[in-house]
């Protein structure tokens, strides 16, 4: 666990294979959670990968931590935007820090983020092309606010993104992933969207489809030293 001289608590896992900077990817966990959570995934994924598992900054009990809080009322769930836009905001403080930090390249950093970290994935992602290789969002939503602060269009074409959904979704239903394939196909980025017989959840065949995504978005980026 790293913690001082960081924005963010966090997890790292060493590639098992370097030759030169390291492409790396970030995890962001769901609301709850902590930065073990996607940690898991870890050994499922390209050997070739600086891992980065981030622990949102927002405590909700012991464990659990939010990137922002949301309320639950008659109109709706309703999130706190604010808390929102400062966990962004230290996110990519974060991405600067890892890069300078670990020494991974700043050309192939990737976000995988589950539920409400695959919000922040594409509230960074998109806003931040510059920063940002790729985006891997599970079972998460593309707010509406995201879509909104999109200036230049343009500047994601051909970033890859890999957008999973479970139709069983009781926390985030499906249509929400459907929502985000309608506005995702509207930009210039390389969408795959694919839909799986699972819940709020990463199974097996998520999990398998997603390591050989990234595995072909690293063979395709690799640099030739």
């Amino acid at each position: 666990m790293r913690a001082s001289n960081f924005s963010l608590t966090h997890r790292v896992r060493e590639p098992e294979e370097r030759s030169g900077p390291a492409p790396a990817l970030l995890l962001l966990h769901g609301i709850g959670s902590n930065e073990d959570d996607l940690m898991g995934l870890a050994p499922y994924l390209d050997r070739r990968f600086f891992i980065v598992s981030a622990r949102a900054p927002i405590a909700m009990w012991p464990g659990g931590y939010a990137w922002f809080n949301i309320e639950f009322t008659d109109r709706g769930m309703i999130a706190n935007l604010d808390q929102a836009a400062r966990s962004r905001e230290r996110i990519v403080k974060f991405i600067d820090e890892v890069t300078q930090s670990y020494g991974v390249d700043p050309r192939r950093l990737y976000l995988m983020g589950f539920s409400q970290g695959a919000m922040m994935s594409f509230s960074v992602g998109l806003r931040w092309p510059d920063k940002v290789a790729g985006i891997v969002a599970m079972s998460g939503r593309l707010p509406e606010q995201v879509l909104a602060e999109i200036s230049q269009p343009e500047t994601l074409r051909g970033m890859p993104v890999f957008v999973a959904h479970g139709v069983y979704d009781p926390v985030i239903p499906v249509q929400y992933g459907r929502e985000c394939r309608a506005a995702l196909e509207k930009l210039p980025v390389t969408l795959t969207y694919r839909e799986y017989a699972m819940a709020h959840e990463v199974s097996p065949e998520s999990l398998s489809d997603i390591a050989a995504w990234l595995q072909a978005v690293l063979d395709r980026s690799a640099p030739h030293w």
